[in-house]
């Protein structure tokens, strides 16, 4: 095979937990420059339980990959991986015949693998867009044809589609009506391939916040077009006023005066926080749709975003399913993140239009997604205090 354009992976704390048990699994990864070369085949049991650190994405595919294998596998995390949800994963895996349980509806998962069988799969896709990716992944392997039936309309739809084109990448191919609601897998086999992950535009978002706030950032090797749903900052940002240029593989923006907006992140949760801070030095009142799923992420993102901005001074009015910001001037405060690596950045980000010292609790917690977050920071010339 040939090899494919060199960039250096992302080495964090979900990247590791993923490599960790893919390993303990059987699959072979080595490194040769920047390149990781993954070795498949057959895959084993593990002999200890797999421990996903706090990586819901390794648990969830994980426990459909277990699915393949003959044997027990046990998946388990860290306490703020035991609060997140995988119950409506596990019943898609016992629809397809797998025998496996959760505890009650949350971590850890035991299962016992072989072979899934296709079927009909019935599965709520308005809880994470993991389960359907999961069972998307192991549907081509399974014995005979599987329909995925949603029974509830799906939310996260961009991750849905990166999942089918990363699998047609690989040669499968597989059928999806055009709300995604059903989805069709025949009997298929992957093939190996060369693969190259795109930049990360749910980390790029602060980024481009940064510049929109405090400065000017210009991020390089990211891709304007690509599917990822936090690819939307860039329209979010210019339907705030902020100046946003995009050429070819670089989106830069700069300091702007930024107007309220009002946005639904129901297929983009993750840039959630980073909407908010912006919402919090915009003028007007903002409204942030689409809100329910982030209770469930690494920490309730919408009290902690609530909590935050309180303490610095911002007013944040929680309406059913959306947060109303009042922009203004933030002060400086002490911010607890909860673990939550998403919280500690875009804290991180407001505390540089703050007035007054900002600090950041716990900071450590970017390592799950951004182990360098703080290190590029002081490189553009916005240190901040963390501890």
């Amino acid at each position: 095979m040939g090899r494919a354009a060199s960039s250096p992976p992302l080495r964090s704390d979900d990247t590791q937990a993923t490599r960790e048990i893919l390993g303990m699994l059987g699959a072979s990864i080595e490194e040769d420059g920047d390149l990781w070369e993954v070795y498949g085949g057959p895959l084993q049991p593990p002999s200890s339980e797999l421990y996903c650190r706090g990586s819901a994405t390794t648990l969830r595919l994980g426990s459909a990959v277990c699915s393949l294998i003959e044997g027990e596998s046990r998946l388990t995390g860290n306490p703020f991986l035991l609060r997140r949800p995988v119950g409506p994963l596990v019943e898609g895996l016992r629809q397809m015949g797998v025998d496996c349980s959760d505890t009650g509806g949350l971590p850890p998962v035991r299962v016992r693998g072989g072979r899934p069988r296709g079927r009909e799969v019935l599965l709520r896709g308005d809880i994470s867009s993991q389960f359907v990716s999961a069972i998307l992944l192991i549907a081509p392997l399974a014995e005979g044809p599987t329909t995925l039936i949603l029974t509830t309309p799906l939310e996260s739809k961009p991750y849905i589609s990166m999942t089918l084109e990363a699998q047609r990448r690989f040669g499968v191919q597989i059928q999806s009506s055009e709300d995604m609601r059903i989805f069709k897998v025949e009997e298929q086999l992957y093939r190996p391939t060369d693969f190259t992950v795109e930049g990360d535009w749910s980390s790029v978002a602060y980024l481009l916040a940064a510049g929109a706030i405090a400065g000017r950032v210009r991020v390089e090797n990211i891709s304007p077009e690509s599917l990822q749903a936090d690819a939307k900052i860039t329209g979010f940002l210019r339907e705030m006023g902020a100046s946003v240029k995009a050429q070819g593989r670089m989106v830069e923006a700069e300091t702007s005066s930024l107007r309220g907006i009002e946005v639904d992140v129901s297929d983009c949760p993750d840039i959630f926080p980073v909407l908010a801070i912006l919402c919090a030095v915009a003028d007007g009142v903002s409204t942030i749709r689409g809100l329910r799923r982030l209770e469930y992420k690494e920490s309730n993102r919408v009290e902690a975003m609530m909590d935050g901005l309180k303490t610095m001074g911002i007013e944040a009015l929680r309406r059913g399913d959306e947060l109303l910001v009042v922009g203004g001037r933030p002060r400086g405060g002490v911010i607890d993140p909860r673990g939550d690596h998403r919280i500690a950045m875009a804290f991180s980000i407001l505390g540089l239009a703050a007035e007054g010292e900002t600090i950041i609790q716990d900071a450590g917690c970017v390592s799950k997604s951004y182990p360098l977050f703080w290190e590029e920071m002081e490189k553009l010339g916005m240190p901040i205090r963390r501890t």
